[in-house]
């Protein structure tokens, strides 16, 4: 009994109470063991269980990281080994996370069995516990590459960490890569995939996947693209000897024909030489030469003539662009830019920037009264006080539409914002505004930019343009966890000197939640990066940026012009933004086949715009109600299946059960237009009439369903459904049209809160009547937070905005102080 009480030390007794073994009846042997406990790995809170069998045996217990595990834990079965007649025992244990987790970060969690004798003791091996995970992030993702064919590729490709650790696989544009199949592809030690001698075929999107028992990674896909140079074919034969004494041979670039981009052949194509051993001359009479020399001259002369002719044009212009910018009709009423017609197809090449506008002349249509001093007063409270100005209009009228072009062009070739202006015009708006301000929109997009007025210098003109770029025209560099939640907008040009915050207008598609997510703005800089200039939510604020967010909107405070972006990181797998889903199929149908179109789409205004646009064009009509799923940062893709056709009319050529969209593809933000087709065959083309459901889900996450019952052969549903067009008007505003406030009215409220007042009748009231008090260090950081609040209000309410409502907020604040709002009735 003494090696029994050395294996069980004092303090191990008292604390397991484990008994000391009383030697039975079994052979003078020393335990051995039948099966010893094996490593194992916790899987979320799952507990696992360690097992050990021996013979002879007449006690078996767990010891634990040193101690003792209690004798009440173990499960214990005592059997007799039927060859041997030895007593044969068998012990379990459970072990739990918690149980592991007390000592995470100190050692390795282990467990071993001792096993008693009459002769003595026996030990097993360790048994080691450790808890599976596997991260988010990818150490070293694959990148895209672009190599000539029979060229090596070597795709790096470091898993996250993780235990156990991670087993790596390729995937070749979603088909498995097996090196066991195509001998051209090697997989390293290191999970490298190197593709021997790259193929046409090789083109493509490859992905690293990482997994273990925990979970399945996948990186970022890497575009390949093996492109195939440019080759001369052979030289021709050599052209019979001309009346020039020369002659010539051809070759083309078809040895091979360049492909995927690939380079085009260097050198001539045509290749001449002299055929004869003695040099060609030709005479000329005098009568020729003469004839030449003379027209020469005539060039010359009707060139210089063309040179005094532009100058002198483009001195008068200067001239008209000075006095311009100095009258004072401009300073007083607004610009709105003309449409102006496309050109000839020949001059396509000029339609690059705006046209020119300094040549112009303002026609103003309605009255602004003069500010005048009146001993008459009335109260602002009233609701009609602040209704729009009448219906004044201020447009702009070309003087000179048919300018010479190529002016135009060499005009502007020197302005530094020349490269930086947008092309293509379904997807941008423009407009020449001063000082009193406006407003740019694209159409049905929620993407608007509110210049206030005074933003821009008192004297100057400035050319701004609003664009909303796609997504693959725009490389957003994003990492980890982060998503685009937003569009891609530009405003411009940039650089320009403002001394108001303009506010540019964006929606997006983010549950904005502190605790799940952190919002930043990016912009990107003039050398192309793109930079974090705001963090929401940030206790210290930003000098030159502000965002007000909402849920459905985010209006961006800006005095720097530029491209920007709202990006989102998720915090935890709770983190969730919005996918729109919509169904679109034919609007006709002449065969017996028949497609149904599910997009799933960021839920903003320009996705939906862009397919509808595209639907429209291929002939889609809307089949469903758009729907809103909740899209969770769980890692699980999203499963789209169809139910319940019925099979005596139709029957779905679907050879699963159901298709899925890569969580990366959807969470990314970059793959606007992702959608599946379900395609249906109806068993005669007499068969109209489509009843079925479709069911969209996101594994372990939100779902949502369509139930569809319409005939294929009546009209499309667009007006139906698609959320009305609210937006309908010019995508430029200037000066007072552009706003709902009268610009007299504006000023009045302005100078009477941005100074305290009595009884806290002042701006910071007006804030809080507008839900606008958690921006309060924002707007007091401003020369005027009147302006900065009225600003976010034209910006949030226009065209629809209630002026009673504003009135009724801002005559609230006026009522301990009703002289504070007070204006003469010749201002208006």
């Amino acid at each position: 009994m003494k090696e029994e009480s050395h294996l069980l030390p004092s303090g191990a007794q008292q604390s397991a109470t484990v008994p000391i073994p009383v030697p039975g009846s079994s052979s003078d042997l020393l335990p051995h063991f039948l099966l010893e406990p094996e490593d194992v790995y916790i899987v979320k809170n799952k507990p696992v269980t360690l097992a050990c069998k021996a013979t002879p045996a007449t006690q078996i217990y767990f010891k634990c990281n040193g101690e003792w595990v209690h004798q009440g834990d173990h499960i214990i079965q005592r059997s007799m080994n039927k060859t041997t007649g030895l007593p044969l025992m068998e012990v379990r244990i459970d072990i739990s996370r918690q149980q592991v987790e007390k000592i995470f970060g100190l050692e390795e969690y282990w467990c071993q069995c001792v096993a008693w004798s009459t002769s003595g003791t026996t030990k097993s091996q360790k048994a080691y516990v450790r808890i599976a995970y596997l991260r988010k992030n990818f150490e070293q993702e694959p990148l895209a590459k672009e190599v000539s064919i029979e060229q090596g590729i070597v795709l790096p490709c470091r898993p996250p960490e993780g235990i156990p650790p991670a087993e790596v696989e390729w995937l070749h544009n979603e088909d498995l890569v097996d090196p066991a199949l195509d001998p051209n592809f090697y997989i390293t030690l290191e999970h490298s995939l190197v593709v021997k001698q790259a193929r046409l075929a090789d083109t493509g999107n490859y992905t690293c996947v990482a997994k273990n028992i925990v979970a399945r990674r996948r990186s970022s896909p890497a575009a390949v693209t093996v492109y195939v140079p440019g080759g001369w074919s052979t030289w021709s034969m050599w052209s019979v000897c001309g009346a020039d004494c020369t002659h010539w041979r051809s070759r083309e670039c078809s040895d091979p024909a360049p492909r995927n981009g690939g380079d085009e052949c260097q050198g001539p194509e045509l290749e001449t030489r002299n055929c004869t051993s003695e040099l060609c001359t030709h005479g000329t009479n005098g009568s020729e030469d003469v004839a030449l020399y003379v027209g020469l001259i005539a060039v010359a002369v009707c060139l210089v003539l063309l040179l005094l002719v532009v100058t002198l044009v483009y001195c008068r212009k200067k001239e008209g662009l000075d006095s311009d910018v100095a009258d004072s009709s401009i300073l007083t009423a607004g610009f709105q830019p003309v449409s102006i017609k496309p050109t000839k197809a020949d001059n396509s090449h000029l339609l690059t920037i705006q046209p020119d506008l300094s040549t112009t002349t303002m026609t103003y249509q309605g009255s602004l009264c003069p500010r005048q001093d009146g001993p008459s007063k009335f109260q602002i409270g009233n609701g009609h006080l602040l209704s729009p100005l009448g219906s004044g209009r201020h447009t702009l009228h070309h003087s000179s539409p048919s300018a010479d072009p190529v002016d135009f062009v060499s005009r502007f070739s020197t302005q530094s914002f020349f490269r930086s202006l947008p092309r293509g015009g379904a997807n941008m708006a423009y407009g020449t505004f001063n000082f009193l301000g406006g407003r740019l929109m694209i159409p049905n997009t929620g993407v608007s930019l509110l210049i206030p007025p005074d933003a821009i210098p008192r004297g100057k003109i400035y050319e701004i343009y609003l664009t909303l770029h796609k997504q693959e025209d725009v490389r957003l560099p994003l990492a980890g966890c982060q998503t685009l939640l937003s569009p891609i907008v530009s405003c411009g040009p940039p650089g320009v000197l403002l001394t108001r915050p303009v506010i540019l207008a964006m929606d997006h598609c983010v549950e904005p939640n502190p605790e799940t997510w952190s919002l930043r703005l990016k912009k990107q800089s003039c050398e192309g990066t793109w930079e974090d200039v705001l963090h929401l939510g940030e206790p210290v604020p930003s000098e030159l940026f502000h965002c007000q967010l909402e849920p459905q909107a985010c209006y961006i405070f800006t005095e720097q012009l530029g491209r920007f972006a709202l990006v989102g990181e998720s915090l935890s797998m709770a983190a969730s933004k919005r996918l729109k889903l919509v169904l679109f199929a034919p609007t006709t149908c002449t065969g017996l086949e028949y497609d149904v179109r599910v997009y799933c789409l960021s839920d903003t205004r320009d996705a939906l715009k862009e397919v509808v646009q595209v639907e429209k064009q291929m002939g889609g009509q809307l089949i469903g109600v758009p729907r809103i799923l909740h899209f969770k940062d769980s890692y699980h893709n999203l499963r789209l299946s169809i139910h319940d056709v019925p099979s005596s009319l139709w029957k779905s050529k679907l050879l699963v059960s159901y298709q899925e969209i890569p969580f990366y593809h959807l969470w990314s933000g970059l793959q606007p237009y992702l959608h599946c087709t379900f395609t249906l065959e109806r068993l005669s083309t007499s068969i109209c009439q489509l009843a079925c459901k479709i069911w969209i889900w996101q594994v372990e996450g939100d779902g949502q369903s369509f139930n569809i019952d319409f005939n294929i052969a009546k009209d499309a549903r667009f007006s139906d459904w698609l959320p009305p067009d609210n937006e309908a008007g010019s995508p430029a505003l200037v000066g007072p049209s552009a706003f709902k406030i009268p610009f007299l009215i504006r000023q009045k409220i302005i100078s009477s809160l941005d100074a305290p007042g009595a009884r806290g009748a002042d701006w910071r009231a007006l804030a809080q009547k507008l839900h606008l008090d958690s921006h309060l260090s924002f707007f007091a950081s401003k020369p005027s937070p009147t302006a900065m609040m009225l600003n976010l209000w034209e910006a949030r309410h226009f065209p629809n905005g209630n002026l009673n409502q504003l009135a009724a907020a801002v005559a609230e604040v006026g009522k301990q102080d009703s002289s504070l709002f007070m204006v003469s009735e010749a201002e208006c």
